[in-house]
């Protein structure tokens, strides 16, 4: 990538505010894109936006080559005949606006996208082509399936728990059309989110997004594939699983749940599955962010059946032998947790731009890579991700280690010509804040909520913590507003982004 300096935004595409219970590929969507645009913003990092899977994570998807339909806009559906205004007013997403209400959203989605099925032109030649095209075959068959058994685990599917092509076929043949359904969803997200895609590169935003290292075991590739991708036992349950070590987001590691790859059978055939996955999100997004890439040189497992993730082993991943040939790509590597001169040996290989984390760094450790003072140009800087705690409750007198933080706090800003007040929460906020933009990292992301200063509510996620806040915080119309946009244009130009 370019080392050219920008400024990105982190918002996680469900959290933009609609009238239809998550945000979508619509209105809100392409009024963001201009706030962004309007203040200086070139970078938009989004969530995956593949389909969730149990606990609504976008980390432990359902399929790892699909969209989300509760993404699809409804409204865009209805100016395109598809759909009735009362058919949409008439649902019920959830009575919190500041809160996604997946159950809701699970009972009526499907329903109205249905409706709009009904009606769409079939004969259409683009439809016709979509279909023969066969790229979303393989989720369309899950989905069918998982319909077809009120959405229990594809272990109590029957004699469909293993994949077998005969059965399959002939299962297709005899639902095609709850099976052309869910390609219809496909079809929908693909040219909505492509149009917004679109519009966003034509206003010098690009979008940022994620590929989830790992997926569900209740997935599709875990389903068709089994033990030719994945770590399983002879019966097909999980022998071992995913997670990580204790860490500074938890003391008891991270116990993920997910089925780790058999990376030694996937080096026969040179990664190909693996690779072809990079490709497609390398064409869904503009740039992509590779999730828990110390994963690719050693992975940590934990034995099934483990409580918590303080006992697990660290094997060998492919290493730089699955990145080889992508080395010219726009990828931002993930390179957070237990690091160690393996993982530094591939971030040199591949060459991608690491990421480095404020909230780590004001630490009292001088020589945190986290500090501002201490970031090279090839990385992108955050003040927090998806899984820190917002700056507000960082910087509140709560906080046990208020003391440290705040003198690194003070003595970084000192060391980058950072000036200011730090006698406030919003003071301290708003130093972390240019403090980013001013370090040396090419690109600086803030995540929404720490520019609008809002508190644990906001929160994205809280990691081994099972919770309906987790993933589920929206914005409202009023929190887009001017002396926000202001401020943040105001910054990117006096620190040159």
């Amino acid at each position: 990538m370019q080392k050219t300096r920008k400024c990105g935004i982190l918002l996680p595409l469900a959290s933009l505010p609609s009238g239809e219970g998550i945000g979508t590929f619509g209105k809100n969507a392409y009024e963001f894109v201009d706030y962004l645009a309007s203040a200086g913003v070139k970078i938009w990092q989004i969530l995956p936006l593949l389909p969730l899977s149990y606990g609504n994570s976008p980390y432990s998807p359902c399929a790892s080559e699909a969209i989300c339909h509760y993404y699809i806009d409804l409204q865009t559906l209805k100016e395109q005949g598809l759909l009735r205004g009362d058919e949409i007013s008439s649902a019920n997403f959830g009575n919190d606006p500041h809160r996604v209400d997946y159950g809701a959203l699970f009972s009526e989605k499907t329903k109205i996208l249905k409706k709009a099925y009904r009606r769409f032109d079939k004969n259409s030649e683009e439809w016709k082509a979509f279909v023969a095209g066969g790229k979303y075959d393989d989720y369309a068959t899950f989905m069918t399936l998982k319909e077809k058994f009120s959405y229990r685990d594809s272990a109590e599917w029957g004699k469909y728990k293993i994949f077998d092509n005969r059965l399959i076929e002939a299962f297709i043949e005899s639902n095609r059309e709850e099976f052309e359904f869910f390609l219809f969803t496909q079809y929908l997200c693909e040219k909505q989110w492509g149009a917004l895609k679109s519009y966003a590169n034509e206003k010098g935003v690009e979008i940022l997004g994620d590929i989830p290292i790992y997926l569900a075991r209740d997935s599709v590739e875990v389903w068709k594939y089994g033990k030719e991708l994945f770590s399983l036992a002879d019966d097909g349950s999980l022998s071992e699983v995913a997670g990580v070590p204790p860490d500074a987001f938890s003391d008891d590691g991270q116990l993920w749940g997910n089925p780790v790859y058999d990376w030694e059978k996937m080096k026969k055939n040179g990664y190909k599955w693996w690779k072809n996955r990079l490709n497609y999100c390398l064409s869904v997004y503009d740039i992509v962010r590779l999730d828990h890439f110390r994963g690719f040189d050693r992975y940590y497992c934990i034995k099934s059946g483990e409580k918590s993730a303080k006992n697990g082993e660290w094997k060998d991943g492919p290493k730089f032998g699955l990145f080889k040939d992508f080395t010219a790509a726009k990828i931002v590597a993930e390179d957070l947790g237990v690091i160690d001169d393996g993982v530094r040996t591939l971030m040199r290989e591949t060459g991608y731009p690491g990421m480095k984390v404020m909230s780590f760094g004001l630490s009292g450790d001088p020589y945190s890579e986290h500090k501002p003072s201490n970031y090279p140009e090839n990385c992108v800087g955050y003040t927090g991700t998806h899984d820190n705690e917002p700056l507000k409750v960082l910087f509140s007198d709560e906080n046990p280690q208020k003391e440290i933080i705040e003198k690194d706090l003070k003595s970084e800003c000192e060391k980058e010509g950072v000036k200011g007040s730090l006698k406030t929460v919003d003071a301290k906020i708003s130093a972390a804040i240019r403090l980013l933009l001013a370090s040396k990292a090419f690109i600086a992301v803030i995540p929404f909520h720490d520019l609008k200063r809002f508190g644990e509510e906001a929160r994205i996620n809280a990691p081994s913590v099972f919770s309906d806040k987790n993933w589920s915080f929206r914005y409202v119309p009023e929190d887009f507003d001017e002396r926000t946009k202001k401020r943040l244009k105001k910054w990117i130009k006096t620190y040159n982004r």
